[in-house]
């Protein structure tokens, strides 16, 4: 495991970090390197984040290492990643850490990178599932409600009442949105009506019937978002 008669690979790469041109040197001796040991210690000491390609290496080991060294977007990380990552268990508990913490930023954001994910990678629903149940919510980047549909329709097996309070807190809420906002909302649900799951409509109707008494509207207001609510409710309510 030499570059030289007298440096090892580590001794190397640590010679190199001094130099304005550490990764494009780094990258052109071991992005490629014929030896896997030479490509784990990259994949690790790559300063701005594992390559692309690194996580999508042919050594399972080097891919794991990369994947969780990466700066990448989740969808960009888990589709680059070596295929048989995502399809062997033991293999997948490696990255583990790492894809919780993907998937927890994907859950707090619009769904969509979050759909897309898991079309691709549907074994990592649980990961998904646990993140929207007990993860946080850091940032005021909602999910859409038809969106949220699609993620409660792909996880229909796995609906129980906290995943769909997870879901649904995920949702912007009414509450200090104009007459205008709240309309135009409630329009758009109902062009998507039969789209959108059950969970998320029962939700809407709730919020709408609340906000409606919380607020000192015309009694003509009423009438155009009582109509429309009625649109959205399921036909058994």
């Amino acid at each position: 495991m030499e570059t030289s008669s007298t440096l090892t690979y580590r001794e190397h790469i640590e010679n190199l970090k001094d130099d304005l041109d550490f990764e494009e040197q780094g990258d052109a001796i071991y992005l490629y390197h014929e030896d896997d040991e030479a490509r784990l210690l990259w994949a690790f000491h790559r300063s701005s984040g594992s390559h692309p390609v690194q996580v999508a290496d042919p050594n399972t080991d080097v891919a794991i290492m990369a994947f969780n060294h990466s700066r990448m977007g989740a969808y960009e990380r888990f589709t680059r990643l070596n295929p048989a990552v995502i399809a062997d268990p033991e293999l997948r508990n490696h990255i583990r850490n790492r894809s919780r913490m993907l998937f927890r930023a994907l859950v707090d954001n619009d769904f969509t990178e979050l759909l897309m994910t898991l079309d691709f990678a549907p074994v990592f629903l649980d990961q998904a599932c646990d993140q929207m149940i007990n993860g946080r919510i850091w940032n005021e980047h909602y999910a859409s409600p038809l969106r949220a549909s699609q993620f409660l329709d792909f996880a229909h097996e796995h609906i129980n009442k906290k995943l769909a309070e997870g879901v649904i807190r995920r949702l912007r809420p009414l509450k200090h949105q104009t007459f205008d906002e709240v309309k135009g909302l409630l329009f758009e649900l109902v062009s998507q009506v039969q789209k959108l799951h059950s969970e998320i409509k029962v939700h809407y109707v709730k919020e709408f019937e609340i906000w409606i008494k919380s607020e000192k509207l015309h009694p003509l207001q009423i009438i155009v978002l009582t109509k429309q609510i009625a649109l959205l409710k399921e036909p058994h309510d």
